[in-house]
């Protein structure tokens, strides 16, 4: 019997395995072939610890040391940009960001293509960081192997029996685990694993974001940009290995499922895009879209299920996942018999599932 059988492999899981293995044996299952492969494998990747609800926002100003240690984190740096228009929602953004007013002289210096003649207001910071997302699944899933634990792919999860020592849960292979508690890690299909288990939803509901990949704009060294979002994030633009990756900032709501851009909603985002700088979009290398995961309340569902404290959820991170797992995964740990996380009994509660039952 498994101490910990962890239902999902992105990085809530994995991050929350590689805490657990410290308590006791851990099998993770991934019903995919590979581990990150929905949400985990499409992150924006930016680690900006005042982004998100208040609960998200306490657990990414603890997860920064964490992903430092592990040398996950590089220079990138925040801009948010608006016009006349939009001054309410710039507001807005500075006062939650913490983000210093610029001129729009010096957010043209930051990224030259910028449209001058549209751009009334700025504000930046350098306190946002790239992760190095790979990275972070890599160490977690080290960790948990290190510590003698599992994790198993093509493993989707089909049925799940409570019984008196825990669970039983049933893989599409047929095969049967066995485990004292379920950590329910399962994204966007987290409501769905937990009826499986006899328990009711939270209330999850995914949002499709969609990503358009360009190359460099006319040729411009694009490394040393920040990421530039518009007042009330109706798009952004965000360097990355060469390329731009612009995104719709788009929140659709749709069921679960293996996510794909939609043509309309990248033409429409690209089209705000062009609105804000000088350099036309000609050729689209790659789409793709993800799907983030919020609860009602857009706060994080983590710890025991009040129905049955042997179910524990690890959900509705809503895209804020990689800048807040290692915080997450203490909070997790502390659900699950081990030492205090350190947060507080407010931020505890704000992030409980016994919020919703």
């Amino acid at each position: 019997m498994s101490d910990f059988l962890i239902i999902g492999g992105g990085v809530a899981g994995l991050s929350a395995g590689a805490q657990l293995a410290a308590l006791g044996d851990v099998v993770v299952v991934e019903a995919e072939a590979q581990t990150g492969y929905h949400a985990s494998g499409r992150s924006a990747a930016l680690y900006e610890a005042e982004y998100g609800a208040p609960a998200t926002v306490a657990l990414a100003r603890a997860s920064g040391e964490a992903l430092a240690e592990m040398g996950a984190l590089s220079p990138r740096g925040l801009m948010v940009v608006g016009q006349a228009h939009e001054r309410d929602a710039f507001e807005q953004d500075c006062a939650a960001l913490q983000l210093t007013r610029i001129s729009p002289g010096e957010a043209l210096q930051l990224v030259p293509i910028l449209n001058r003649e549209r751009v009334a207001m700025a504000a930046h910071s350098d306190a946002a960081q790239n992760i190095d997302t790979d990275l972070v699944l890599q160490t977690c899933a080290r960790h948990i192997r290190e510590k003698g634990g599992q994790i198993r792919t093509n493993a989707p999860v089909t049925a799940i029996r409570a019984t008196a020592q825990g669970w039983e849960v049933t893989l599409g292979n047929g095969e049967t685990i066995v485990a004292r508690q379920i950590v329910n890690a399962a994204g966007a299909w987290a409501d769905r694993v937990a009826q499986l288990a006899g328990l009711p939803g939270i209330g999850l509901q995914p949002l499709r974001r969609s990503i358009a990949q360009l190359p460099a704009p006319a040729g411009h060294d694009i490394r040393a940009w920040p990421m530039t979002v518009s007042a009330g994030e109706t798009w952004y633009a965000k360097p990355e290995a060469g390329k731009l990756l612009v995104s719709p900032a788009d929140e659709d709501p749709v069921e679960p499922h293996d996510a794909w851009a939609d043509d309309m909603v990248i033409a429409e985002g690209l089209a705000r895009y062009e609105e804000m700088v000088t350099v036309p979009v000609t050729r689209v290398e790659v789409t793709w879209a993800g799907l983030r995961s919020f609860s009602p309340d857009r706060a994080p569902v983590l710890g025991s299920d009040p129905l049955n404290p042997a179910f524990l959820w690890c959900a509705g991170q809503g895209g804020q996942g990689f800048l807040s797992a290692p915080g997450a995964a203490r909070v997790m740990a502390e659900a699950a018999g081990g030492t205090a996380s350190g947060f507080s009994p407010e931020i505890i509660a704000a992030l409980s599932p016994a919020r919703y039952r």
